[in-house]
């Protein structure tokens, strides 16, 4: 299977930043997650810079409107999710490395949650900042269910749509930040019913 290759935010330049540059980035980035979680459409450009440790000039640079920072700051959030598979399969048996992508799905999911008010702005003001979002994820899922599944440790009758829906499920109900050890029990118990053979029958 290829690699994944998560769509980037289209403010992305066209060649490498220097690495300080891409730190700069990535800590701007970061920070507009965390900010705009807490604040919403409130937040400023001054207030994130500062949590960012940048000046206002280099945010600005990078993202020119609150609309880019806030859609770059989305797909980044879906990008680190993503890359995280082959590093997690590399590192883990392949139910530990599910279960560790699950705790990260739900971390994202609640960042999205948090972000709720800025991405609807964005959609609003004709912006499209969850483009393929779906699709990356649903192939990272894809992706680890099939490592499970070749070592014998998960069940073959489980599709990997099914497993989205039950984290889809687990991210509506149990995402906010007071719920996150309700989360775990979710996702360890759906853990568990995919590596639990069903009766056999008759």
């Amino acid at each position: 299977m290829p690699p994944l290759t998560p769509e980037r935010d289209t403010q992305s330049p066209q060649r490498p930043l220097r690495a300080d540059a891409q730190r700069n980035r990535d800590k701007i980035l970061a920070a507009a997650v965390r900010v705009f979680t807490k604040e919403g459409l409130d937040a400023h450009f001054e207030r994130i810079a500062k949590e960012a440790g940048v000046g206002t000039g280099t945010l600005y640079r990078n993202f020119p409107t609150r609309e880019a920072l806030i859609e770059a700051a989305y797909r980044n959030e879906v990008a680190r999710l993503c890359d995280a598979v082959p590093e997690l399969l590399a590192a883990e048996e392949p139910r530990e490395a599910l279960r560790t992508w699950m705790g990260r799905f739900v971390d994202y999911a609640t960042a999205k949650r948090g972000m709720a008010d800025a991405l609807r702005a964005v959609v609003a003001s004709g912006g499209d900042p969850y483009g393929r979002s779906r699709d990356l994820i649903q192939d990272a899922l894809t992706t680890l269910m099939k490592a499970g599944t070749a070592a014998g440790v998960f069940r073959s009758d489980i599709r990997p749509t099914d497993m989205f829906a039950a984290l889809a499920g687990i991210a509506l109900t149990s995402a906010a930040p007071d719920q996150r050890a309700q989360a775990d029990r979710l996702l360890d118990l759906t853990l568990d019913g995919l590596t639990h053979l069903p009766p056999a029958s008759g």
